[in-house]
C-alpha cells in the first residue's frame, strides 16, 4: 500500500511539473518522497537550463543588407530615369545628377532598411517558435535521463 501511495505522488508530481505529457516516476531504490522531489526539481533545472543556454542569437545585418541594396537600386534607379529624358538630363550639371542620384539612394535605402527590419523580425519570430517546439522535447528527453540517472524508472 505504501509503495502504491508512493507512485501516486510520483506520478502527480511530475505532472505538475510542467512536463508537456503525465510521465511516471517509479522509484528504484528506495527514496524517500522527500528525496524524489528533490530528484524530479534537481532534474527538471538541469533539463530547463541545458535547453535555454543552447539557443543562438539568431539571424541579424538584414537591416544593413536591405539599406544596401535599396542604396544601390536607388542610384541606378536615379541613372535610369535620368537616360530616360536624355536631352534634358544631359544640360544638367553632373553635380546636380551627383546630388539626385544620391537622394534617391537614401530614399530608397531607407525602404531596403525597413524591409530588411521586417524580414529580420519575421526570421526571429520564426526561429523562437521552432526552439520552442523543439525544446520541449528536448526538455523531456533531459529530464527523463537525469531521473534515471539517479535511480528511477521513467515511462511516458
Amino acid at each position: 500500500m505504501n509503495r502504491l501511495s508512493l507512485l501516486c505522488l510520483c506520478v502527480a508530481v511530475a505532472g505538475a511539473a510542467g512536463q508537456a505529457q503525465a510521465e511516471t516516476v517509479v522509484p528504484l531504490q528506495g527514496q524517500s518522497s522527500q528525496q524524489i522531489q528533490q530528484d524530479i526539481d534537481a532534474c527538471r533545472s538541469a533539463a530547463t537550463s541545458s535547453s535555454s543556454s543552447s539557443t543562438d542569437s539568431g539571424p541579424s545585418g538584414q537591416r544593413l543588407r536591405g539599406a544596401a541594396v535599396g542604396a544601390a537600386a536607388g542610384a541606378a534607379g536615379a541613372q535610369v530615369r535620368g537616360n530616360q529624358h536624355d536631352e534634358v538630363y544631359d544640360r544638367v550639371d553632373d553635380d546636380v545628377k551627383q546630388e539626385y542620384r544620391q537622394d534617391r539612394a537614401k530614399e530608397t535605402a531607407v525602404a531596403g532598411m525597413v524591409v530588411g527590419g521586417s524580414r529580420e523580425r519575421r526570421d526571429r519570430r520564426d526561429e523562437r517558435r521552432a526552439d520552442s517546439t523543439s525544446t520541449g522535447q528536448v526538455d523531456s528527453a533531459a529530464y527523463a535521463s537525469c531521473l534515471q540517472g539517479r535511480g528511477y524508472q521513467v515511462s511516458p
